[in-house]
């Protein structure tokens, strides 16, 4: 019996020793706010990946009776998801209305998956309440506090996802002018310990890697520009101003118009080029072999090789 005493009190002795040969220590208490962000963001992901551009100019009523809240701790929910597709509609140029009556067609959509999961790894050895616990058995052995987490390195993976569809149909005929299919997108965030320092954090929800909460340079994760240029129209995740995208359109328009103008003008101006080129010797020949009405030119005969015997 003592000796076993006299082992657990070594034991005790020499867990803060290991401890102290660690480099830095470091643990993230709260995961509320990357929870939420990682519902948001695959939120935000699943919407930016829709194209409500086949309704533009259209009037048009979002049917919300399959996207109604669920109870839950995490606010990210139907009426986030709602805002989300009526700014998408919008920024496509679909004519949202208040009421069914007054729309041509209806969208309705409905939430197939949103929520987190995860996983923990650690490379040492995991924290463990065994000693304690056998500890507390015997009657005159002395209280074994726990034992820490002893590792080398240790990575938390966590993941958000979100499945949205919608399609729509003609308010008075009831029929189907527009599906966008199943959509599933996914966030993630990444964190690591590497003897005790960290954490360092990285994923789709962090603008680059950061250590400890502060902003380093990205050498494991980099944004994917296509994520954030999803939509053909407007980039949900951009900026806009619609009357300037306005303002710009008309100038475009204008100068578009212009031009029409001086290319209608170019016969008249040039006859003599116009003839020029009609002629048939100086019409430009298309290489491509195999088109139609269009001859070969002449190949010229090679003077004979015959061998002489």
């Amino acid at each position: 019996m003592d000796g076993i005493v006299k082992a657990n009190r070594s034991l005790v002795y020499l867990l803060p020793a290991l401890l102290a040969a660690l480099v830095g220590c470091g643990q993230t208490r709260v995961r509320t706010a990357t929870d939420q962000l990682l519902m948001s963001d695959a939120v935000d992901r699943t919407v930016a990946r829709i194209d409500f551009s086949p309704l533009s100019g259209k009037t048009v009523y979002l049917d919300e009776k399959y996207l109604q809240p669920v109870k839950a701790l995490l606010f990210v929910n139907a009426g986030y998801i709602v805002s989300s597709l009526r700014q998408q509609m919008m920024a496509a140029g679909c004519l949202l209305q208040e009421k069914a009556a007054d729309a041509e067609f209806i969208v309705e959509g409905r939430v197939g998956a949103i929520g987190t999961d995860g996983h923990e790894v650690t490379y040492g050895i995991p924290a463990s309440t065994g000693l304690s616990n056998a500890a507390s058995l015997l009657a005159n052995a002395p209280p074994i506090p726990m034992i820490p987490e002893i590792s080398v390195a240790r990575k938390n993976d966590y993941r958000g996802a979100a499945k949205i569809a919608l399609f729509a149909y003609h308010r008075e005929t009831k029929r189907p002018v527009w599906q966008s299919g199943v959509t599933v997108s996914a966030s993630d965030a990444k964190e690591a310990w590497v003897f005790g320092a960290g954490p360092i954090q990285y994923g789709t929800i962090f603008d680059g890697t950061r250590f400890a909460g502060d902003q380093v340079r990205d050498l494991l994760y980099k944004r994917e520009e296509n994520d954030r240029r999803a939509n053909r129209v407007v980039s949900y995740y951009d900026q806009v101003d619609f009357e300037e995208l306005k303002k710009r359109k008309k100038v475009r328009e204008v100068m578009e118009e212009e031009l029409e103008e001086q290319i209608a003008d170019l016969p008249e101006l040039l006859p003599f080029s116009q003839e020029v080129l009609a002629t048939p010797a100086l019409t430009p020949v298309r290489h491509r072999i195999g088109d139609p009405g269009i001859p070969l030119p002449p190949v010229a005969e090679l003077p004979s090789t015959e061998v002489q015997r």
